[in-house]
């Protein structure tokens, strides 16, 4: 079943072209890893399937249906999608497990289940479950991001977007969380797109991989054919090198 369809998605801000005719499908149970250089376009393309930015041309279809902005869209299609926000955006006010469990309460669930719920995910973001009644300023920028991304999870979205889920992480928990998200992605049947950075192990934790490059859509294959394709912008994304036609000094932020 293709969960995630995009056709010719463009979205601009004043002169500047964040997406240009973008167009892309994910079946269901598949990992997604989208790449690119900074103001690539990627969190931009996440929003408009959150649902956050409305595309100014194109459609974005959801098991077939075509969707809108979330003001737009049912109850009960927002809560498939969890989102997991490039800076956390976790609620300073709240412990950790009631950040965890935020919409599980908001959706009505009582509030020790919320927490039995939200403590058990968190060994499986690397976390102790003796952090439950920490507050964010308690913890690093690492583990604030796996809040982050353990309340992406805490509703079982069968839509799972992330923004940079391994960034601040050390390369093994990294790896923890890139393995994490494939297995989510087969054991659930959920669709899952994440905008990533770290290029170690890449093609063995995604199933797909998506290039973006000033909002184009440069390459978009299986992973295990990335290794050998010879596409530039994958080539040199890849790499990590600086000859190729992503410009380092135009895309620097």
């Amino acid at each position: 079943m293709t969960r995630v369809k995009l056709d010719g998605i463009s979205k601009k801000f004043g002169a500047v072209t964040a997406l240009n005719e973008v167009s892309l499908s994910l079946e269901a149970g598949r990992s997604l890893a989208l790449i690119g250089p900074t103001a690539a376009g990627k969190s931009v393309l996440l929003k408009c399937l959150v649902g956050l930015y409305a595309p100014d041309s194109g459609t974005i279809c959801l098991d077939g249906a075509s969707v809108g902005t979330s003001q737009q869209r049912s109850n009960a299609l927002n809560k498939r999608i969890g989102m997991l926000f490039q800076q956390n955006a976790l609620f300073d006010s709240l412990p950790v497990w009631e950040n965890i469990a935020f919409r599980l309460i908001a959706d009505g669930m009582d509030r020790d289940q919320a927490r039995q719920h939200a403590e058990a995910l968190l060994p499986r973001v690397g976390l102790p479950a003796a952090n439950a009644d920490l507050f964010p300023a308690d913890l690093s920028g690492g583990m604030q991001k796996r809040v982050g991304f353990a309340r992406a999870i805490a509703t079982q979205p069968d839509i799972l977007l992330l923004d940079n889920p391994t960034a601040g992480l050390d390369p093994i928990l990294a790896a923890r969380v890139d393995g994490m998200i494939s297995t989510l992605a087969r054991e659930s049947g959920a669709c899952v797109i994440s905008v990533t950075s770290n290029m170690v192990g890449l093609t063995e934790a995604y199933d797909e991989i998506a290039v973006l490059h000033d909002g184009v859509l440069r390459w978009h294959g299986v992973a295990s054919a990335a290794q050998s394709d010879d596409n530039p912008w994958l080539r040199q994304l890849l790499a990590g090198s600086r000859d190729g036609p992503i410009s380092t000094m135009n895309n620097a932020a």
